[in-house]
């Protein structure tokens, strides 16, 4: 399915849009769920009421300068992980963005670490705001990095087509 034929996310309440975007991603249909997946080398690869699961995959092309994997490849799995969490609770038509994400790093990140898994879960949710916590692990389990993430309920103004 190409994206010119895919349906309108917007009238899918955001599990059912969070599902079909796994079921893409698995059925080979779409190589992402989304461009920033492609750009630093991750996947949706888990949906839940409240969650959502990312595989990353660190590579030699998110390195900083010392040749560890840059904070902005652990901080963005957070973020992703935590939103699509939030989104997963979401009726159709109301959307979400990040008002702020803080993430502790707890050990460092090489290329040869393997794929890892950012797992993000609701919180609390409330009328205008959702908080989310997430973290990323190794193959063995052992915490790379975790934080939360406070996001911003977008609701379409009355009235509006």
């Amino acid at each position: 399915m190409s994206a010119r034929e895919r349906p309108d996310l917007r009238t899918m309440s955001g599990l059912e849009a969070m599902t079909f975007l796994l079921e893409e991603v698995k059925s080979g249909r779409s190589a992402n769920a989304a461009s920033i997946g492609v750009t630093l080398g991750f996947d949706l690869t888990e949906v839940g009421e409240g969650l959502a699961v990312f595989t990353g995959y660190p590579s030699d092309r998110v390195l900083n300068p010392l040749g560890t994997v840059h904070g902005g490849f652990a901080l963005t799995l957070i973020d992703s992980c935590t939103g699509c969490a939030a989104h997963t609770v979401l009726p159709a038509g109301v959307g979400y963005t990040t008002v702020e994400t803080k993430v502790n790093f707890v050990r460092a990140m090489t290329p040869d670490i393997g794929p890892v898994r950012a797992e993000g879960r609701v919180v609390a949710q409330g009328r205008t705001i959702i908080t989310a916590e997430g973290k990323i692990t190794d193959a063995q389990g052992r915490i790379i990095a975790h934080g939360t993430s406070t996001l911003m309920v977008l609701r379409p103004k009355e009235g509006a087509n």
